[in-house]
């Protein structure tokens, strides 16, 4: 196990990664900001689905995401279909142009990342990748009750390709 002053510094190395989402953040079209980034980017990932489950995602209050929603669906990026199931809710649904805004999203991010590790090798972006992987999956989905500090580190699923396992999440 680390000792404790590498997970203080750990610790300190994850809050600067805030200047890196703030970079990130700055290449998002004037017309997408975060917010609206992150629907798109959720729709993309996990299909149609209900504005209660979005917000979920999201980790936001239902007013929050309510806003959010309108913002992308007055771009057409989104429609707003009844659930059949039950008709007060609706069905959330990337459009054709949401799927463009999308790939516009995951394009400028893709991008800049090219260009701000240029200069790495291959092999320590892959590091990078996994570890990052590692780390989200050791803190789940972040909506789940804490884990237990005495629990038993999950075993390393086999590896799998990159392709498989990264998400197109522009912010």
């Amino acid at each position: 196990m680390a000792e404790r002053a590498q997970y203080a510094e750990l610790a300190r190395q994850l809050s600067a990664i805030g200047a890196v989402k703030r970079d990130m953040g700055r290449i998002l079209p004037p017309e997408c900001p975060g917010g609206s980034a992150a629907v798109l980017t959720l729709l993309g990932r996990h299909g149609d689905m209900r504005m209660s489950k979005l917000a979920e995602l999201l980790a936001v209050d239902m007013s929050v995401t309510s806003r959010h929603v309108a913002h992308v669906a007055e771009r057409g990026w989104i429609e707003r279909s009844p659930d059949p199931a039950d008709k007060r809710s609706r069905i959330l649904r990337l459009t054709d142009a949401g799927m463009a805004q999308l790939d516009e999203l995951s394009r400028r991010s893709t991008e800049l990342l090219a260009e701000r590790l240029a200069d790495w090798p291959d092999d320590d972006v892959l590091r990078l990748i996994q570890l990052m992987t590692r780390l989200r999956e050791s803190f789940g989905d972040c909506r789940s009750a804490p884990r237990l500090a005495h629990s038993a580190p999950a075993a390393e699923p086999p590896a799998e390709p990159v392709a498989d396992r990264t998400t197109r999440t522009p912010a």
